[in-house]
């Protein structure tokens, strides 16, 4: 399908979004209406599935309600009514394999079923190389400047004890044929055996050293999320020197231990490239790195990936490296569905707006308010034409691929509509339960409060940081870990006790930006006590090496905001290098 005639088809779903909305959950019911996760709602009332009972009659749901199954269709265990592995209990597709969720607040990812559904499919196409065409618009293609420095990581491909793949959705294209790899990966510049490779560090590197030694035909940087780019120049930062030595010899470091990926960047540099070896130590050496992703990738004409929910805090930084490039944001993609298409990518990345696309699932919108406490509010969705501007929802899906009333447990805010279908920003990831009294926006909103407060002396030092939450034990405390950017000043010995005054100054600060719940749980004395906790530099990428070996998937793994895992909260205390208690 050629260009134009993809994005008029995406057009042509917002024009009447209602009448598709109504379409799609009728096509789903038509072809997974009889499943026994749903008909398990029908043996009281003994009737039947429309588009006008369905929400009604079918609760909504969260993981927690799939997982038993799930578990036994990856473990080939099967139900005593059902000789073909439990597979007709959500959906009437064949398996096919399953996906790995990012696993940001366990560390371990969720497994989400994968059914060969053709709807779904058809959906997705038009989704993703829609997605493409709109960038092509803008972006025209040119015959020689026409790779990317696309960090993406193919990621572990398991396979589960009946047989199934399980695998990050990003993964599907490399896990098909030669020829759908191909096409996958012909605008990268770097060759698949990095992208597969099996260690994210090397793989980073690797990355950057064939940018570097093709500079000049690289037209974009991309990234899925926010965050691997930064990580991607932390790194080049720290290595750019031995890059150069790589560079100017023309062989990778001996630090790659991956023999096919080693040995695959050694072809492809093809012999020593002194020139650009003193061109990229030239650059990397001066004292300030603003615009440097300009400078070292001149051809380039825009950075891409998402900088919106806790991406935003990547923002700036971002930004100072890009200098005269491009930000564009990315896509409304989940594991679970298609969710939004960005129709302007040149609209502020930290602001994007995502249209709803009306054919890739039945959405419900959970009405939801960052600070009210009411658990009335947010019992009733609401339907895809019902939203109101300005208000923010949790997305709730019903998919072609065996999900019903499914909370994605994300918070959007309505600001617009895109003919007939709303316009929606990505605000955060919702609260686990009504007992949290934080939300991702609050402590994102301490952290800024925190650094405003102290000024230059910590701006631009704190690097990552996440909440805990022990509001059932005895001590009823909130716990805030910080990381501090390796080498900072006020990390010193003898610096650490103007550290503690300078951060035991801040308090009120910090807790006027943690949010109305949070004081109203203070208050009344439900929570009892606030830690700061600094740990120690590297802390959150260990944690990302510990997500990645527990199966997380690199290229969509974000550092938890909110952690949920008391795993993860001892973890990070075992890490700590000093400690503020607020009584």
């Amino acid at each position: 399908m050629a260009d134009e005639d993809l994005i008029n088809k995406i057009e042509e779903t917002t024009i009447d979004a209602k009448r598709h909305q109504q379409q799609t959950l009728a096509t789903i019911l038509h072809i997974n209406g009889r499943v026994e996760y749903l008909r398990q709602f029908l043996k009281i009332t003994n009737n039947h599935f429309t588009v006008d009972n369905f929400r009604q009659l079918v609760p909504l749901s969260t993981y927690d309600d799939y997982a038993d199954h799930i578990n036994r269709m990856a473990e080939g265990i099967s139900d005593d009514d059902d000789h073909d592995h439990g597979r007709h209990f959500l959906s009437v597709d064949p398996l096919l394999c399953f996906f790995l969720s990012s696993g940001t607040s366990n560390m371990k990812p969720k497994l989400i079923p994968y059914f060969d559904s053709a709807a779904s499919k058809a959906v997705s196409f038009l989704a993703h190389h829609g997605s493409s065409a709109i960038q092509r618009r803008l972006f025209p293609q040119r015959p020689t400047v026409n790779k990317s420095l696309w960090f993406i990581y193919a990621g572990n491909v398991t396979v589960t004890k009946s047989g199934f793949k399980a695998m990050p959705a990003s993964s599907v294209p490399l896990s098909g044929n030669k020829e759908t790899q191909s096409q996958f990966l012909s605008t990268c510049i770097a060759p698949a055996e990095v992208v597969k490779g099996s260690n994210l560090q090397q793989q980073m590197y690797c990355h950057l050293l064939c940018g570097l030694s093709k500079f000049e035909i690289i037209d974009s940087i991309r990234a899925p999320y926010a965050i691997g780019l930064i990580k991607a120049f932390s790194l080049l930062h720290t290595k750019w020197e031995q890059l150069c030595k790589d560079l100017e010899s023309g062989t990778v470091t001996s630090e790659i231990t991956d023999v096919a990926m080693r040995d695959s960047v050694n072809e492809f540099l093809c012999g020593p490239h002194p020139e650009i070896a003193q061109r990229v130590s030239a650059m990397c050496q001066e004292k300030s790195w603003d615009g440097i992703l300009a400078k070292l990738w001149p051809n380039a004409r825009f950075i891409r990936c998402i900088m919106t929910g806790s991406m935003q805090q990547y923002y700036p930084k971002l930004k100072h490296y890009a200098g005269s490039l491009q930000l564009l944001g990315g896509e409304y993609f989940t594991s679970e569905c298609c969710v939004g298409i960005n129709m302007d990518i040149l609209q502020p990345p930290e602001m994007t707006r995502y249209v709803i696309l009306p054919t890739a699932a039945y959405f419900e919108f959970l009405p939801f308010d960052l600070d009210v406490n009411n658990d009335s509010i947010r019992k009733e969705t609401v339907a895809l034409p019902e939203v109101e501007i300005g208000k923010m929802y949790e997305v709730v899906v019903t998919t072609y691929r065996g999900l019903y009333r499914y909370r994605l447990g994300d918070i959007i805010k309505v600001v617009g509509f895109h003919n007939s279908s709303p316009e929606v920003e990505f605000v955060m990831r919702a609260p686990k339960d009504l007992k949290e009294v934080l939300t991702e926006r609050d402590l994102m909103r301490a952290i800024q409060n925190l650094e405003l407060a102290v000024g230059s002396l910590v701006t631009e030092q704190i690097i990552e940081f996440s909440a805990f939450m022990d509001l059932e034990s005895e001590s009823k405390l909130v716990k805030i870990f910080v990381e501090f950017a390796c080498g900072c000043a006020l990390l010193r010995q003898e610096k650490k006790k103007e550290l503690i005054l300078l951060l035991e100054s801040c308090r009120s600060t910090i807790e006027d930006g943690l949010g109305a719940f949070y004081k109203l749980k203070k208050e009344s004395s439900k929570i009892k006590t606030l830690v700061l906790s600094i740990v120690k530099s590297g802390t959150f990428d260990l944690l990302l090496q510990k997500a990645i070996e527990n199966g997380a998937p690199a290229s969509q793994y974000k550092p938890p905001k909110i952690i949920r895992s008391r795993k993860i909260a001892d973890f990070m205390d075992a890490s700590s290098a000093l400690t503020v208690t607020f009584n």
